[in-house]
């Protein structure tokens, strides 16, 4: 960081890495400026002096985005090769990788380029995901601080009294950005008040160890995201105080609290806002979730919460990572509980277009308990899945019968899983196969539906399926009208830069067909389910 005062005098001193002594200098530029006015005084810290008549300038991290007019090097990977040590020549994408991850530093990516004598690039960036502080190299002329990372991180340490450290080590177990309101939660106690962690987090930020994110000072609470190597230091320091269980079980917590809000906002119709919260904190949920694969006592609590989030799995393109966690939890749980009914089913339901005969395995193991338990809603989605497993064999009669369960079983205004309006929608587009006029009663029954207008998805779903009915059935004029009302309607209530839901696609898809003439399938398209490897299934011919 850079700052100069009265830079219209002549004369320059020049103040460098001042922060050990930083209310030393702040005094001494004060008395300078006061007795030589026309004095111009250049400092490099980490940390404003907090003078008037300062000009800050700060110095960002070096880009790691490939520019065209620079052979595809990013500034980030010039700086890398031009340091590297080892014999050449090096693989660039795992150049840039490499960079990435130490997020454009210039002391760590010379520090990593100097370890080329004794890993590749392709290793370095593999020991790079895992830990950071152990980048260390020859450094001549430079100060003993600039030798390793973890002595760089460990000098901006030292200059922080306790309750800023001790907010940073606690800190470090946030994989992703968080708020002040997170942070405080997850910070505060044992000498540390949580009035002081707002202004901890500023002094950090300040030091570079945070970086804001979003519009700082803007009227939206500030954000932050800690840097790579400040967070592998600070787990350090929260391991070395035996403080780490503590601050996992309080992730853990948070990450269910954060499940139980973005669930309420979903069924309260409020799905914008549950997708932005879902947008911010999926990073520190997928942290949570990891969390439990290493500590069993946290299985339980893990896996409600990543069942409450359900339609970040099944509607927006998050169906792998839903699917390998449930799978990997249910197998540390009682399988006959009515949480691991809850995850059976969805289980299925994202495992089913890639994997049916594991998908029905789940739904054979979740039937029986649910019966059992009385669970309409947890039965009505298995019908739902079993409707979808047979819409894949093109059984599109047995489909239809399975979606009309499901529609007839789940309850109104139901938690936890997708609402009738849903397999209504699904009903219909079965339907076409064999039934014009059943299926354009099952698609008005959806639009109509109670669940429909707080819900987005479902009434995209539904809006979808009377424009695929109009569409078999050669009405394309209205078909078309109906498909382009859908997208805009949805636009509206999910507007970039939000992730877009399951469906968006497959109406994009019936508008070219409408649009080239290309007549309806003999066989129903399918209702948009989540697709092994992401995208969507629209349709088949």
């Amino acid at each position: 960081m850079l700052r100069a005062s009265a830079l219209d005098a002549p004369d320059v001193l020049f103040l460098d890495d001042v922060d050990p002594v930083h209310t030393e200098c702040a005094r001494l530029v004060q008395r300078l400026l006061m007795d030589v006015p026309g004095m111009r005084i250049l400092v490099t810290s980490r940390t404003a002096l907090g003078l008037g008549e300062e000009r800050v300038l700060r110095l960002a991290p070096l880009s790691t985005t490939a520019r065209d007019g620079a052979g595809g090097r990013s500034p980030a990977a010039r700086l890398f090769l031009e340091r590297a040590r080892g014999e050449g020549p090096f693989d660039l994408p795992a150049v840039h990788e490499v960079c990435r991850l130490l997020e454009g530093v210039p002391l760590a990516i010379e520090l990593a380029a100097a370890q080329t004598l004794r890993h590749s690039v392709d290793e370095l960036a593999r020991l790079l995901r895992r830990h950071q502080c152990w980048l260390s190299g020859p450094q001549p002329g430079a100060p003993r601080r600039h030798r390793s990372l973890r002595s760089a991180m460990g000098s901006v340490y030292a200059l922080h009294d306790r309750a800023v450290r001790v907010v940073w080590a606690r800190a470090s177990v946030f994989a992703g950005s968080f708020g002040e309101s997170a942070a405080t939660f997850l910070c505060a106690g044992g000498g540390v008040e949580p009035y002081e962690v707002p202004g901890c987090l500023v002094r950090l930020a300040a030091a570079g160890v945070l970086r804001p994110e979003g519009d700082p000072g803007g009227v939206h609470r500030p954000r932050y995201r800690m840097t790579g190597a400040a967070r592998d230091f600070g787990a350090e320091r929260l391991r070395a105080a035996g403080e780490l269980p503590v601050a996992v079980e309080r992730l853990v917590t948070h990450g269910r609290r954060v499940a139980e809000v973005a669930e309420d906002l979903w069924s309260a119709g409020s799905q914008r806002q549950a997708v932005r919260l879902l947008a911010e904190e999926q990073d520190d949920l997928m942290a949570v979730a990891h969390h439990a694969l290493e500590r069993p006592e946290h299985t339980e609590a893990v896996l409600e919460t990543v069942v409450g989030l359900w339609f970040w799995w099944v509607v927006y393109d998050h169906a792998d990572a839903g699917r390998d966690l449930l799978l990997t939890l249910l197998g540390r749980c009682a399988p006959d509980s009515p949480l691991a009914v809850r995850a059976q089913w969805l289980a299925a339901w994202l495992t089913a277009p890639g994997d049916p005969g594991t998908a029905r395995t789940l739904l054979g193991r979740a039937w029986p308990a649910a019966v059992l338990a009385g669970d309409d809603a947890s039965l009505g989605r298995i019908a739902h899945v079993q409707g979808m497993l047979a819409l894949r064999e093109r059984d599109s009669v047995a489909a239809a019968a399975h979606f009309k369960e499901a529609a007839d079983i789940i309850p109104p205004h139901a938690p936890g899983g997708p609402s009738a309006a849903v397999s209504l929608a699904a009903l219909a587009v079965a339907q076409t196969a064999f039934d014009p006029a059943a299926a354009r009663r099952s698609a008005r029954r959806a639009l109509s539906h109670p669940d429909v207008r707080e819900d987005t998805w479902a009434c995209l779903l539904a809006r979808y399926a009377r424009a695929v009915v109009d569409h078999h059935h050669g009405r394309r004029g209205r078909a078309w009208h109906r498909a382009r009302r859908a997208l805009a309607a949805l636009d509206l209530e999910l507007p970039a830069p939000l992730p877009a839901p399951h469906g968006r696609a497959a109406l994009h898809v019936l508008i070219t067909d409408i649009e080239s003439g290309t007549t309806a399938p003999d066989r129903a398209s399918f209702i948009p389910v989540p697709r092994a490897g992401g995208g969507v299934v629209v349709g088949t011919r």
